[in-house]
């Protein structure tokens, strides 16, 4: 085995790297950005789920965050962090989990948005004999999940069954639909509907005489568009640490943002067709396609030289399992690059969570210099 130090000619591809001066900079801007609104940062850790990226995202190195899995929540605790949230609606089966954590000593608070949930936190609440923690999510935008922030007759009757056992912790929702803006006005506008929302039902809570001291709210486009957060505790967002084609599509970020990209080899050719092959397939890149549906189509991501500068108009057009297929972007006047059998590229991807989820480690680097500083191992599984 060499004992050569690693760089990005020589490790093996298809491999994930990570841009730590980007991260970094990404990381400052919405700390940034949100300092004067009054607001805690609670990173949500799915993006990332890496211990090493975690101990720079959060405030501290117990939290608080934000997790998308329990599988997450364990692997955060074992590194120390103790402040958690639980941000996918919570089935009575997965109770036990949630309550060994607490023994642990981590503050982990649950999601929910029926009374049905809520009876079962206060039933595992009363049979354990500690109080599970729950927020009420509420609906802001119709994209997934939540109690509409009018229905009062719901949110009262969520919150007063979880308080027989269980502890009402607050209110949290997500602007999913943000996703779907493109201009900055539309997503000042979001930002505006999603503190609202969550600071109406909060105050529908209060009134009736029910604790709300957690009034949490959470994406990154409304994150970095927010202007007032009045009555709001704490931002949740989390693909902002790398951001990707997507958050680009909506406006969010610059091409130069983009922390995250897939190292692959030319392999082939196809040059009737015009294509290069690469050995980076959607089992590298994932099926995500999110820019699809926005107007400039990414492909399977944005093809770059090795230094991290973008090809003009240069996409992974196509995927099959591990092979990728480039091409210039159709309609443009771009042109393929003089690559060779070997020559290696980076390409951007559409959705940094589904595109790390692949992988089971990041190589970084710093910048344009070529060596592999470090090697972050992350996780998956539920």
């Amino acid at each position: 085995m060499s004992s050569e130090p690693a760089t990005l000619a020589s490790v093996e591809t298809p491999c994930l790297i990570l841009d730590a001066d980007r991260m970094d900079r990404n990381i400052a801007r919405l700390r940034a950005h949100l300092a004067p609104l009054g607001v805690t940062l609670r990173p949500h850790l799915k993006t990332g789920k890496s211990v090493e990226v975690a101990q720079r995202l959060m405030d501290g190195p117990e939290g608080p965050a934000t997790v998308s899995t329990l599988k997450e929540a364990e692997q955060f605790a074992d590194a120390g962090v103790r402040d958690l949230i639980y941000a996918v609606g919570i089935p009575p089966d997965k109770l036990p989990r949630v309550l060994a954590l607490r023994a642990r000593g981590v503050d982990i608070a649950v999601v929910l948005d029926t009374v049905e949930q809520a009876q079962a936190v206060a039933a595992a609440s009363r049979a354990a004999g500690t109080a599970i923690p729950a927020l009420i999510e509420i609906d802001c935008d119709g994209h997934r999940s939540g109690v509409l922030p009018g229905d009062r007759d719901a949110l009262l009757a969520i919150g007063r069954a979880l308080v027989e056992g269980g502890e009402l912790r607050g209110v949290m929702t997500h602007a999913g639909g943000s996703y779907a803006a493109r201009t900055p006005d539309e997503l000042r506008r979001y930002a505006e509907v999603e503190r609202k929302s969550v600071v109406d039902a909060a105050t529908t809570l209060k009134d009736a005489g029910l604790p709300c001291p957690v009034v949490s709210v959470g994406s990154t486009p409304t994150a970095h568009f927010a202007t007032d957060l009045t009555g709001v505790t704490e931002v949740r967002a989390g693909v902002f640490v790398f951001f990707d084609l997507v958050m680009h599509g909506i406006g969010v970020c610059a091409i130069d943002d983009i922390a995250l990209s897939v190292l692959g080899t030319v392999i082939g050719f196809q040059k009737e067709k015009g294509w290069i092959l690469i050995d980076a397939g959607w089992m590298a890149m994932s099926r995500d396609r999110g820019t699809a549906r926005q107007p400039v189509d990414q492909g399977y991501g944005m093809v770059c030289a090795p230094d991290g500068t973008p090809y003009p108009d240069l996409i992974l057009a196509d995927a099959n399992q591990e092979h990728g297929i480039i091409t210039v972007r159709p309609g443009s006047d771009g042109t393929l690059p003089p690559l060779a059998i070997g020559d290696r590229v980076r390409v951007l991807p559409n959705h940094a969570c589904s595109t790390g989820a692949q992988h089971p480690a990041y190589h970084v680097v710093h910048g344009a210099d070529p060596a592999i500083a470090a090697t972050w191992s992350r996780f998956g599984g539920w």
